[in-house]
């Protein structure tokens, strides 16, 4: 997301929108031109990640959930590869998937976000009993950045994104990226000190549906 989409979204709710102009607005927010600030609200708009009307000059940041609400909506940010490491990471918003708080495990609403999987480098991969296949949403809890040897993790190398599981040679000083396949994939070695990004960690995998129809 945009550095300047960032800055919108966290002074939303302590900015009263209404009584502020375009221009009082982008001064906040450090810019120098309100077309460019004007541009950015409304590709937040398209993300559905605000809600506006220029006339009543109504702004407000729409939720993802309702506390009382059994689902959240999960934003699905592109595709990772789980093959060799080849699609570049997108962060537009290309929709949501709406999933039960129960399936997460969650009693309260979180920040998630979702990729679909491409390639079958993780397809004798077991997130508690799911392989991951390509098309299969793939749900990644941001607030893991630190995993554990053995973690299932959505990495950014290159800006490339990739999935793969995490392990780190102490001894050899180096991390791993495995790949768990039917297939022959070579692992991912990485220098612990070159530039390295854990996106999060692997919560959940939503398997594509099989459906029968009896006719």
């Amino acid at each position: 997301m945009h550095i300047l989409q960032t800055k919108l979204l966290k002074i939303l709710g302590k900015v009263d929108f209404s009584k502020t102009s375009l221009r009082q607005l982008t001064k906040i927010v450090g810019e120098k031109y309100p077309q460019k600030v004007k541009h950015h609200i409304e590709q937040l708009e398209k993300k559905g990640l605000v809600s506006i009307n220029w006339n009543t000059r109504r702004l407000f940041k729409v939720q993802r959930g309702a506390a009382g609400s059994p689902l959240i909506s999960v934003p699905i940010l592109g595709s990772a590869n789980c093959g060799p490491a080849a699609i570049f990471a997108d962060e537009n918003i290309e929709g949501y998937v709406k999933i039960s708080k129960t399936i997460l495990g969650l009693r309260t609403i979180g920040d998630f976000f979702a990729i679909r999987a491409f390639g079958n480098s993780m397809n004798k991969a077991d997130v508690d009993g799911r392989n991951i296949e390509q098309g299969d949403i793939v749900i990644i809890d941001p607030k893991e950045k630190s995993p554990k040897n053995g973690d299932y993790v959505l990495s950014i190398i290159d800006n490339v994104a990739t999935i793969k599981k995490f392990v780190l040679d102490r001894e050899n000083r180096q991390v791993v990226l495995l790949a768990e396949s039917t297939d022959d994939y070579p692992p991912i070695y990485i220098d612990p000190s070159e530039t390295y990004f854990v996106s999060g960690k692997v919560k959940y995998v939503i398997k594509k549906p099989k459906i029968r129809y009896i006719y």
